[in-house]
């Protein structure tokens, strides 16, 4: 995967104060969302959180970067000492815009008509968010592919 970027003024506020949060912070955040990331280390250097260890596969690691990049103060994440024991096809890291639906973002990446599929996005990307109606501006989201 590699680095990836996020809009540090929005997101959940992790720790004390608008600096990036800190490390160990971020990991019990990381953690309380149930995800299979107890492999993963967390460091934090200035704005950039670097993960490192070891997931089960593609969606844990997809899902770790969003959990700690939606974070307030953080601007990138790094998963280049990140590994994936099962290695599938890559979703597409989306940023949500003033406007946005999840019905609307469906609809952009799987094609006019295809908006039902909206459901497909909600999941992916639980259990960070809790409810299709609550998405903001500024937030990334995964949007897996279309299964074959």
């Amino acid at each position: 995967m590699g680095l990836f970027s996020f809009l540090k003024s929005v997101g959940q506020k992790v720790g004390i104060g608008d600096a990036a949060p800190e490390a160990e912070d971020l990991k019990k955040s990381l953690d309380a969302h149930n995800l299979g990331s107890e492999g993963i280390q967390v460091a934090v250097v200035n704005d950039k959180v670097v993960l490192k260890g070891q997931v089960k596969d593609q969606a844990t690691l997809e899902k770790a970067v969003l959990a700690v990049g939606n974070a307030r103060g953080v601007a990138s994440v790094d998963t280049a000492g990140l590994k994936v024991e099962k290695v599938e096809q890559e979703s597409v890291f989306y940023t949500v815009k003033s406007g946005d639906t999840l019905w609307k973002i469906a609809e952009a990446h799987y094609g006019k008509g295809q908006g039902d599929k909206n459901n497909l996005i909600f999941e992916a990307n639980r259990p960070l968010l809790t409810s299709p109606d609550k998405i903001y501006p500024g937030q990334v989201l995964r949007v897996p592919p279309l299964a074959k």
